[in-house]
């Protein structure tokens, strides 16, 4: 299990995404459509279109 340090940032995209994306996808919707880097540390939340799953992007400092 990851546990982010105690001052991380959490995000949380309002718009649902595609979730046959996979880490790489969503790093670039972080990069392109959030205007926010993608492997700073911080905590991304996408949501499906149904709102009944999500997924979390984190860079733990070897990999997403």
């Amino acid at each position: 299990m990851l546990m982010p340090s105690q001052g991380v940032k959490i995000y949380i995209a309002t718009k649902p995404v595609d979730f046959r994306k996979g880490h790489d996808g969503l790093a670039a919707i972080v990069m392109n459509q959030l205007k926010q880097p993608a492997f700073d540390g911080s905590v991304y939340v996408f949501r499906a279109k149904r709102a009944d799953r999500l997924k979390l992007v984190f860079w733990d400092g070897s990999g997403v």
